[in-house]
């Protein structure tokens, strides 16, 4: 357990591009302010361009990409149109392309090496998750305090490392993101710690509200919110619910539960 060793909301840089056939030139961003919103859904679209890209698809509308996927065409152009031009007029999108420039648009074309604050079971699940797209993120290494945990490595041979030498490892190993994974009495504890570390990308799991510089994003997974939400759709199932599967068509489903466009 972790017991010692935050949040703003910072914007994370993006590329200008507008797409002409298989070129790219630099243009201007519509907004400077992206919505949360908005990069979540490019992360959707990425995942829909893979799995057509997979299927040996070369290009798309986005009219076909909405009915594949059941996403909103307007939506898409939409999103698009933030970060330049991307589609070709009688053709639609070169789906490589466009995938190339979302993953340069998400910063997915450099790879964020990450760590993991508290070797708990939640943790240890996390260091362990073999989902990472190796190319994007890789995990780096683990950090307790409990001296049992110490010394030893994970079954995907992370090291678990003593809390005192995060900043050591964080400057040695030029980490950029930490995955928090402690209980709630000790997350702003960590997330300090975190902070003056050096790193200022945390994904939070402890239930807990953090405060921290603006220059630190802190993006929150509460499992509590949403079992909540599911208890909430059992309990009445007339008002309706989105239903969240594991399939490509409704991979999209949880985002319009709280989307206001």
């Amino acid at each position: 357990m972790y017991t010692r060793a935050v949040t703003g909301e910072g914007c994370a840089g993006l590329g200008n591009h507008r797409f002409m056939g298989n070129r790219t030139t630099p243009v201007q961003f519509k907004s400077d302010k992206i919505s949360e919103l908005t990069i979540n859904r490019l992360s959707v679209y990425l995942r829909c361009l893979t799995l057509l890209s997979d299927e040996g698809l070369q290009t798309v509308s986005s009219q076909t990409l909405a009915e594949r996927f059941n996403l909103n065409s307007a939506q898409i152009r939409k999103d698009l149109a933030y970060f330049g031009e991307f589609g070709v007029r009688g053709v639609g999108y070169y789906v490589d392309e466009l995938r190339k420039q979302i993953r340069s648009i998400l910063g997915l074309d450099t790879q964020h090496r990450l760590v993991v604050v508290g070797a708990g079971n939640l943790g240890l699940a996390l260091a362990n998750y073999d989902g990472f797209s190796a190319d994007a993120f890789r995990m780096v290494a683990m950090f307790d305090t409990d001296a049992e945990k110490l010394g030893t490595t994970t079954k995907a041979g992370i090291p678990i490392f003593p809390v005192s030498r995060l900043a050591e490892i964080v400057d040695s190993e030029a980490i950029d993101i930490a995955a928090l994974a402690v209980p709630a009495h000790a997350a702003q504890a960590a997330l300090d710690d975190i902070v003056a570390a050096g790193i200022r990308a945390v994904l939070n799991f402890a239930p807990a509200r953090l405060s921290g510089p603006p220059d630190v994003k802190i993006k929150t997974v509460d499992l509590s919110i949403s079992l909540e939400s599911l208890s909430y759709a059992l309990a009445r199932p007339a008002a309706g619910s989105d239903s969240v599967g594991e399939t490509p068509d409704t991979i999209v489903d949880e985002l319009r539960e709280h989307e206001t466009v």
